[in-house]
């Protein structure tokens, strides 16, 4: 486990979560291992702990119960707080950072564990909510329900795993539109797909990469991955952060984490874990010219671009085209051109485009044509390849 955690430290991360996402007395007790609670949490902690070697956050990371309580079920909220707070204490005793209470279907159980924490201490709290594809909780509560309800008592609010990026965003800008809140962003890698048994996660690092950009212009400021996720993905992220994050208060507006967020510090500590979660709200200034795209950045510095053009293929195999960008890209070729408007049957522009974004990491410009478009489809489309991450 501790290699584990290296990985993503080695990628970037600035907070490590516990592996403790399932290690309450209710959870553990399927397995026989409720008197062990204490021990595997505090493990769970001094495994994250020493990975992290001064260089990133420990998070304590606190899932659902598994159980329904009032008015859904026969659980009373205070027999839900105890079971949240004893778990809380152990990770406290372990020395945690801040806690991480994540894929939250019920307002009302995520609530209980917020007051839990906070009766034992007063670390910085992020509560995630998880939500379908329409941004309604599990539970059917719209983001305006749930954000309210959560802001009064929560450090960070945000949401994480069920869906993808892009679905996400949408939730993220609902959210961003009604509260000031600091906001945090964890989706999975994709939707997973189930091949030969195993659940694959298809989103590629640099899709991901791309929404963590879209993320931070709608107010997130704690942004990674839930299931899927790998190193690399978190990598990629990490880059993306990087080159848009503006500096606020002498912080990083934004960060990274295995599963999550947070904010890079050399000796964590409780003080500073808490200031970089209350880094003040400011407008984020536009970005340089040469950090917008390869191709700006060329034209910047004043030296030679090369786009190459690739035109979209006779069918729907695309890999002879993406190989082709892959050699492109590794002799120094800026960005690769996609026409569109050819004639006959061809690939569309805006799927090659992405193609190619996806599985060869090298920028597009996207050409559009307008011919046999109306206007409502043309809105479409362009909304559309903005949303993936293609220049236009």
């Amino acid at each position: 486990m501790v290699e584990v955690h290296l990985e993503y430290v080695r990628a970037g991360a600035d907070v490590l979560e516990t592996n403790t996402f399932g290690a309450s007395r209710i959870k553990l007790r399927g397995f026989g291992l409720a008197d062990r609670l204490r021990d595997i949490n505090v493990e769970g902690v001094r495994l994250a702990r020493t990975a992290a070697n001064g260089e990133a956050y420990v998070a304590g990371a606190i899932g659902p119960l598994g159980i329904r309580i009032e008015p859904w079920g026969k659980a009373g909220k205070d027999e839900a707080e105890a079971f949240f707070c004893e778990q809380a204490e152990a990770m406290l005793a372990g020395g945690v950072d801040l806690f991480i209470l994540e894929t939250f279907c019920d307002v009302t159980e995520l609530l209980a564990a917020i007051a839990s924490i906070r009766r034992i201490c007063d670390l910085p709290v992020v509560a995630q909510m998880t939500i379908e594809e329409d941004g309604n909780s599990l539970d059917g509560a719209p983001p305006e329900q749930f954000v309210t309800a959560l802001e009064p008592h929560t450090d960070v609010i945000g949401v994480n795993c069920s869906i993808g990026p892009a679905p996400m965003l949408e939730t993220i800008q609902r959210m961003s539109a009604i509260t000031r809140a600091r906001l945090s962003a964890q989706p999975n890698a994709g939707r997973p797909r189930a091949i030969e048994g195993r659940n694959i996660y298809l989103a590629s690092p640099e899709y991901m990469a791309s929404y963590a950009r879209r993320f931070m212009s709608h107010g997130v400021r704690l942004v990674g991955g839930c299931c899927g996720t790998t190193p690399e993905h978190i990598r990629q992220i990490t880059l993306a952060v990087k080159a848009s994050a503006p500096e606020v208060a002498g912080q990083r507006a934004g960060g990274v984490s295995a599963q999550g967020l947070g904010a890079r510090a050399v000796h964590p500590t409780k003080a500073k874990a808490a200031s970089y979660l209350n880094v003040a709200d400011a407008a984020v200034p536009p970005v340089p010219r040469a950090r917008r795209s390869q191709l700006a950045r060329a034209l910047v510095e004043g030296r030679f671009a090369t786009m190459v053009e690739l035109t979209p293929p006779k069918g729907c195999v695309s890999d002879a085209r993406i190989d082709c960008a892959r050699l492109l890209k590794s002799h120094g070729v800026d960005v690769v051109h996609i026409p569109d408007g050819s004639r006959g049957a061809r690939m569309s522009a805006l799927s090659l485009a992405v193609l190619i974004q996806q599985h060869a990491s090298i920028e597009i410009v996207l050409q559009y044509s307008c011919r046999d478009r109306n206007l409502l489809g043309t809105q479409s489309d362009l909304l559309g390849a903005h949303a993936m991450g293609c220049a236009t």
